[in-house]
């Protein structure tokens, strides 16, 4: 799915945008092992302060390697930022309980749904 057409007002809202965004798992793996890395580096921010520097730097380089080589779209980062770290947040702790699939499965019958409302 493209850009909303319209500013998205909530996160509840972007959520399920932002899960379109993420249908590879590739993509979502590298999500994973980015905000992984990036909660690891925060952790050690106390006992080494420029761990600090490299949270953003792990986090998002693998993310956004993610949605360029394989799910091929634009990072909704770049858009909503801080709904889009909230909602990497989620990803994260959903994708470590193993209910990620079930927010996937929502999605595609969402744009399902506009895609044959627009047709």
């Amino acid at each position: 799915m493209s850009e909303p057409q319209q500013r998205l007002s909530s996160f509840e809202e972007f959520w399920p945008y932002y899960v379109s965004q993420h249908m590879d798992p590739t993509c979502r793996a590298l999500h994973f092992v980015g905000t992984s890395l990036a909660l690891g580096c925060a952790a050690l921010t106390p006992f080494y302060p420029p761990a600090l520097l490299a949270a953003p730097v792990a986090g998002y380089s693998l993310a956004w390697l993610g949605h360029f080589v394989f799910e091929k779209n634009r990072p909704a980062t770049f858009t909503y930022p801080l709904w889009s770290l909230r909602g990497d947040f989620r990803m994260w702790r959903l994708t470590l309980a193993r209910k990620m699939e079930a927010e996937l499965e929502r999605a595609r019958a969402m744009f399902a749904e506009e895609t044959a409302d627009a047709n």
